[in-house]
């Protein structure tokens, strides 16, 4: 799957910089005839639904050209949201001072799922602190990351 990963991402990347956008992150979920391409995209002005029709379209032109997906698929193009889902060291380090919640690929002391405030990067590694505590887990292990919304009262 990371090979499919880094081919969509060499694909829909220069699509969406050109158009403007920041492309954020790829999200492919596999479910059969149900399956979904998720395009997550960020400007610093914001992302409207027609920003999000506009990628669509063009990034649809290209992946129907290169096919670089066998199964069928929905695509979707939206910004990241308040609970924004976190791929890269830089995003990790961009967020630092949030809540984020994050799952592991393996368990660690037990556990996949970890929620705290998100301290920072440390070379290759995501700090999180829990409970007075900092964790220390290598990106390369993180499953998957999400800010946590925080509302004020």
């Amino acid at each position: 799957m990371a090979t499919k990963h880094a081919a969509l991402h060499a694909l829909i990347e220069p699509v969406v910089t050109a158009m403007g956008f920041e492309l954020w992150g790829i999200s492919y979920l596999a479910q059969g005839k149900h399956s979904r391409l998720v395009i997550y995209i960020e400007h610093e002005n914001g992302v409207g639904v027609d920003d999000c029709a506009d990628i669509s379209r063009q990034v649809s032109a290209v992946l129907d050209v290169e096919d670089p997906v066998n199964e069928a698929y929905r695509l979707e193009v939206s910004s990241p949201g308040m609970a924004r889902p976190l791929y890269t060291l830089d995003h990790f380090s961009r967020f630092r001072g949030h809540q984020v919640a994050l799952k592991l690929r393996a368990p660690f002391n037990g556990q996949r799922k970890f929620r705290g405030l998100l301290a920072g990067v440390e070379g290759d590694e995501v700090l999180l602190q829990l409970d007075g505590e900092e964790y220390c887990f290598p990106v390369e292990s993180i499953d998957q990351a999400n800010i946590v919304p925080q509302f004020d009262n």
